[in-house]
This record gives C-alpha cells, structure tokens and sequence, in this order.
C-alpha cells in the first residue's frame, strides 16, 4: 500500500515551566519566579509522528492558544484537526495515510467519522487501546519538548508558542530523533516476517 504510519497526539502547556533540574548557590534553595497574569491560559499542541519505511520520518503538528475568553474553545475543534489531517496529506509524498490515535471524543464524533468515510481513499485509522500512552511514539515527542523547556520562563502566550514552535522545529529537522521516539513503544515498521525454528 505504501501509506505512511501517523501517530497523533495532543499535549498541553501553561506558563508555568516544567519542573527540572536546576541550579543555586550553595545552601540557597533555587527559585523559578512565574508571573500569574493569565492563570489557566495555555498552549496546547496537536501533533503527529509519521512514519514511512525508506522515507525521512516527520512531525506535523498545530498549536491552539487558550486565553480563558468568553466563549473561547479550551482545546482543538473538529476543524483544527481535520485541517491538519489534510495538510498531512499534501505534504507526504504519496499522500495515503494510516492514522493511529486515541479515544478522544472528537475522534469518535460522527462528524469525524463522516470526515474519515468520505476520505478513504487517502485515510485509514485506527485507535489506541484505552489508557495506552506507552504505545504513541508522539508521548516522546511530548517528553523530549519538556525536558527542553524546563525551567524556561514566558512573559505570556505568545512567547510561550514561540518557544514551543521553536522547539518543536529543532526535532522536526532530526528525522533520527523521530525515529528513536517509536523505539521505546516496542513497535516496529518492519514488515518482514519474523522466521520461526
């Protein structure tokens, strides 16, 4: 079929940076000063690690900026992801994709199953067992954008996002580092047949 393998994922940050070590004088307790201005507001990201045997293995991902506004949405809408399902498919070379995420409610809502029918010719998808983060090589993704961030602290949102795209383009130009986030899931995409004695 020569589809590419995407895994989708979504992670969330704040302004408050991650915890992480960090450093002090001698026998001063180290402090991280966070301002509260916009308490709850967070960046969340959406994201997918795609996979193709003899191809540079990708991150595509989006960003949503949540201020706590009237009526504002707290996280992706069908249209956000559907919209980045279709930019996947322009931007993989073949364009077919088979899709693995999770049980998110919007990724089972009939407006999304109606997104998937009407585009099987391209998108195959299938989901997560429930509470299987240790199967999605983008949860790495996720760690590996966390630890980069420790102790880094925004002036607001958008310094926030910035950072965050920032660091999400460093690992979008290390296909190795890609790669390495399947290894710890156990998954392959070898399609040989294991031989058996």
């Amino acid at each position: 079929m020569g589809a590419w393998i995407c895994f989708q994922d979504e992670a969330g940050q704040g302004l408050r940076p991650p915890k992480g070590r960090t450093w002090s004088r001698r026998g001063h307790r180290p402090q991280v000063r966070v301002h509260g201005g916009e308490h709850g507001s967070r960046v969340s990201i959406a994201g997918m690690v795609c996979y193709r045997p003899g191809h540079r293995s990708r991150l595509i991902y989006r960003i949503h900026r949540y201020r706590r506004r009237k009526d504002e949405r707290a996280g992706f809408s069908l249209a956000e992801y559907t919209r980045m399902l279709q930019a996947a498919h322009q931007q993989l070379p073949g364009g077919k994709i088979v899709l693995v995420w999770d049980n998110l409610g919007v990724h089972h809502s009939k407006a999304m199953r109606a997104f998937i029918d009407a585009h099987a010719d391209w998108l195959t998808v299938f989901y997560l067992p429930a509470y299987a983060p240790e199967l999605n090589p983008a949860e790495t993704v996720w760690s590996l954008l966390k630890r980069s961030m420790v102790n880094f602290l925004a002036t607001d949102l958008d310094d926030l996002a910035d950072m965050i795209k920032h660091r999400l383009k460093v690992i979008q130009h290390h296909p190795g580092v890609i790669d390495g986030c399947l290894a710890p899931t156990g998954l392959t995409l070898n399609t040989t047949p294991a031989i058996t004695n």
